[in-house]
């Protein structure tokens, strides 16, 4: 008998996010959608009349106005189209969301060049009567450069709808159309496989189980490689396209510029990592012996290397556990996270058609944090759990203090509360778990959160750089030139103890960030701030919880570097970085002495 996927009628409700805290029906955000496109002539009414203070006042209040309304409907849409991604209406909703922001974007283009032109005294009295503007008002001003003519910016605006086409077309084929068939699992029974199982099968304690599944899965990739290569050439090519319209010396500085990040931050975390892949290439040894196996493969990195631990655990038990760790960040940041849990912040379990993966949504202002999962009954879950709802409760904390203009913040700043969450259960489970079968599991967890986000996550950040630069220089990125790149990483980064299966070539076709460029790196960086602020947290208490949740405040009112140094982390140094190994290095060692 095949055991397929349920359907989202088939999830008990308590289990499925509450859309309707930001709109009660579809009726409704037609309302607040048809609004925005109503007031966009009263927006650009603005056009070449911000001449003063007082006139640029007036202009922010309508856009803010308009954008944080924008902000719901795209949210609603959105979030509605990935509960179930085949349903025409809510692509259609999602569509027009998108639309219509393109549309704001267009209006507002003004906005930037006709501020960044104003006489200096036209500024002042703009700070002077506003000065929650000051921050906005001097990142604006350091981009002068990079600012083209109101005709130019609202062209590039309405070109970012262009620009979204080869995410679209790669999340339709992923997430709706591309299928995978079935597989045999341990019971021998026929099981679909989907995206949510997948990791799951991978954890299997049947090697014949992994490799059937890992190349089943692959195979579909691989059928669809020269559409995958296409979608994500022209992915990097529109990266290139908008760096090149805006003045940027290539498509890295770009992306780096708006939270003022220095290329050294990049450059330094690369180097450390792999100054440090002799100690991956230890922890690879480490795992073939443990699996005693003759060859280690692809299909081999994410099963146990511990036997008989019982890792099964229920999404209610994980969500008392999640919340019995994160208690050194004290009884307030605890009841947002219980009230989370309890008031429809959550859609938990896979359901057919459901978006994989799991995230926090970016910005609802005045409504709450919303979180996606595809909860599985893995111990993995659980550390997702905890990693998504340290986003949420950091969207909670942005939006309860700023004001629209700075309710979101960098991908740099928001994966350490994410790590923080998730190093402070590593840290409960290794106190509380007795079982020594157990306990070497979470040693091995959290190996594996070094391996898969400071190690793997630097290695794609070196792919996204090598296919930028390889289409800068004008040079085609076909299936083959994509394959090359990504299989010379995974031979430098695993090393000799690793088989790298022809299969493992086309991952980079499935990894949906490489649509948001040079977002990767920022999860290497994160764990490595994560794990000095949990250090901070767990041995000097209450001030650093209190810096650390000022930190969560601070949303992007100031730049992330600034805001984690309020922390007390300086990533413009390397030793964030280094301390991170330092850690790996020794729960390898403690690992070792287990064998």
């Amino acid at each position: 008998m095949t055991v397929k996927q349920k359907t989202r009628d088939g999830i008990p409700e308590k289990y499925k996010w509450h859309l309707y805290d930001i709109f009660a029906n579809d009726d409704l955000w037609k309302e607040e959608y048809e609004y925005i496109l109503t007031h966009l002539a009263e927006l650009e009414a603005f056009q070449g009349k911000l001449t003063s203070g007082a006139t640029i006042s007036e202009c922010f209040s309508l856009y803010n106005s308009l954008a944080q309304r924008m902000s719901l409907v795209i949210a609603y849409a959105h979030l509605k189209h990935h509960e179930d991604m085949s349903l025409p209406r809510y692509q259609s909703m999602k569509d027009q969301s998108v639309g219509c922001a393109v549309k704001l974007s267009g209006a507002s283009a003004f906005i930037e060049p006709e501020i960044i032109s104003a006489d200096e005294s036209v500024i002042n009295a703009f700070v002077d009567a506003q000065p929650i503007y000051a921050h906005y008002i001097q990142n604006l001003l350091r981009s002068k450069a990079h600012v083209r003519s109101s005709e130019v910016e609202e062209l590039l605006a309405h070109a970012g709808e262009i620009a979204d086409a080869s995410y679209n077309i790669f999340s339709m084929l992923e997430s709706a159309d591309m299928k995978f068939g079935t597989v045999t699992d341990e019971e021998g029974r026929e099981v679909e496989l989907t995206h949510g199982r997948f990791i799951s099968f991978m954890e299997s304690k049947d090697r014949t189980v992994r490799e059937n599944v890992f190349k089943t899965f692959y195979r579909a990739f691989i059928a669809h490689k020269n559409t995958l290569a296409s979608a994500y050439y022209g992915s990097v090519k529109s990266d290139i396209f908008f760096s090149r319209a805006w003045n940027y010396p290539s498509a890295l500085e770009a992306s780096l510029f708006d939270n003022n990040i220095p290329r050294s931050v990049c450059d330094s975390l690369i180097q450390e990592v792999n100054n440090h892949l002799p100690h991956l290439h230890k922890y690879m040894a480490l795992r073939k012996k443990r699996l005693n196996v003759d060859e280690l493969h692809m299909y081999d990195i994410y099963a146990p290397i511990v036997k008989d631990a019982d890792t099964k655990i229920e999404y209610e038990e994980a969500k008392d556990t999640v919340l019995k760790a994160l208690a050194p960040l004290g009884e307030e940041y605890c009841s947002v996270v219980k009230r989370g849990f309890d008031s429809g912040w959550i859609d938990v379990y896979e359901s057919a058609n459901k978006h994989t993966g799991a995230y926090s949504w970016d910005i609802t202002f005045g409504v709450h944090p919303y979180v996606l999962l595809n909860f599985d009954n893995r111990i993995d879950d659980m550390f997702t759990l905890a990693h998504e709802m340290g986003h949420a409760l950091h969207n909670y904390y942005t939006e309860s203090t700023q004001p629209f203009i700075y309710a979101g913040y960098s991908i740099f700043a928001a994966e350490v509360a994410s790590t923080v969450n998730e190093t402070l259960l590593t840290n409960y489970l290794l106190k509380t778990l007795t079982d020594p079968d157990q306990r070497a599991y979470v040693i091995n967890h959290y190996l594996e959160q070094f391996r898969t986000t400071l190690f793997r996550q630097t290695m794609f950040a070196e792919f996204e750089m090598k296919a930028h630069e390889m289409a800068e220089r004008d040079e085609p990125l076909t299936v083959e030139n994509l394959c090359g790149i990504y299989r010379e990483l995974n031979e430098r980064y695993y090393g000799k103890d690793m088989i790298i299966d022809n299969e493992i070539d086309y991952e980079w076709a499935r990894i949906p960030h490489f649509y948001n460029a040079f977002y990767v790196y920022q999860y290497a960086t994160g764990i490595s701030a994560a794990q000095a602020l949990s250090h901070k947290i767990l041995t000097e208490g209450r001030p650093a919880v209190d810096a650390y949740l000022e930190f969560l405040k601070c949303g992007a009112s100031v730049y992330p570097i600034d805001a984690l140094k309020k922390a007390g982390v300086d990533m413009t140094t390397s030793k964030p970085v280094k301390s991170a190994m330092e850690i790996f290095v020794e729960l390898v060692d403690k690992m070792e002495g287990l064998a």
